[in-house]
């Protein structure tokens, strides 16, 4: 009998793509480490988002491979004709660093543990590959970081809500407090778009220094322009609200709007961005397990995404420089 195993995507400890686990932070040497911030304490609508990085994490081995698939590293995109993280997998460059503990009834300290959490991953000199949550779990990613970057938004809304009563952790308001921070340069905000859109919120937005392209003016303007809006050779944060595509496509998002992005468009626009943009982190957030059909196909896109962007960051030429494999 072959001692290889089959490793079915229904068998085994389902971490991210079947990496390795890393629970000590001190310890930490990847190149991408996958962190998972189960809260969603600032949902003011359907609760559950907190169930999606585990809902994610079981997506994900799906695209482990499994049988004589598990012979070969990385994985293989049939438009392309190529293998992508070939490198990253074969010698355990991608790890899965489990969650954030989650303080109930006391948001301040859970955000300290994002914080904390995330700069030591950036310590470490690995890229956060974050699991929401939901949105407002990205401001306490955003704030370990120090060097100067850029914050790629793609979202149906904007995020830009006032603190009414002193709630400063809810889901509608983490990009207002991520302008505040004084290493954020610029925000880049794509794919708003309808009825629950505040005019007081894009002015304020706009004011900041943002640019924001609607649905229809992401559309009308291009990729290539989206990318004159970031500073030449800055490196850049991306955050992706699941809602930022089509109601249709993402049946486990308690924020969906119509007329969204399609996935190809969405991943074709990360891809541009990455590859003349050092990734310093990303995160994608909103998914809704509870919410989700019974395939929890909007889980699994959630993988797809993490790991395709993943795939083209790690091709970029500053990301090679400083990993010493590009001279």
């Amino acid at each position: 009998m072959s001692d290889l195993r089959l490793n079915l995507p229904f068998v085994g400890i389902p971490t991210f793509q079947r990496s390795p686990i890393v629970s000590d932070l001190s310890r930490l040497d990847a190149d991408l480490a996958i962190l998972g911030v189960p809260n969603d304490e600032g949902a003011p609508w359907y609760p559950g988002a907190r169930m999606a990085p585990r809902a994610i994490r079981e997506q994900s081995v799906r695209y482990a491979g499994y049988g004589r698939m598990q012979a070969r590293s990385g994985y293989f995109d049939i438009e392309e004709d190529r293998r992508y993280l070939e490198y990253e997998t074969a010698n355990e460059r991608i790890v899965d660093c489990g969650d954030v503990d989650i303080i109930y009834s006391n948001p301040e300290q859970t955000f300290k543990n994002i914080t904390h959490s995330t700069a030591q991953i950036l310590e470490a000199g690995a890229v956060p590959i974050v699991l929401g949550g939901e949105h407002s779990v990205t401001y306490g990613v955003v704030r370990a970081y120090e060097e100067p970057i850029c914050v790629v938004h793609f979202d149906a809304h904007l995020d830009y809500r006032p603190f009414i009563h002193g709630a400063q952790y809810g889901n509608g308001s983490p990009m207002l407090k991520i302008g505040k921070l004084p290493n954020v340069e610029k925000i880049v905000q794509i794919g708003s778009r309808g009825m629950r859109a505040a005019q007081d919120d894009l002015a304020e937005s706009r004011a900041n220094g943002n640019d924001v392209f609607t649905m229809k003016g992401f559309r009308k303007a291009g990729v290539e322009h989206v990318l004159t809006t970031l500073p030449k050779g800055r490196k850049v944060y991306v955050s992706v609200d699941i809602d930022v595509l089509d109601m249709p496509l993402v049946p486990g998002c308690a924020s969906a709007e119509a007329d969204g992005m399609s996935y190809e468009e969405l991943r074709q626009t990360i891809f541009a961005i990455v590859r003349e943009h050092e990734l310093v982190g990303f995160d994608v957030v909103e998914i809704n397990p509870m919410l989700d059909v019974a395939s929890n196909v909007t889980s699994q896109l959630g993988a797809q995404l993490a790991i395709e962007t993943m795939a083209r960051a790690v091709e970029n030429p500053g990301y090679l420089r400083r990993k010493g494999r590009l001279s």
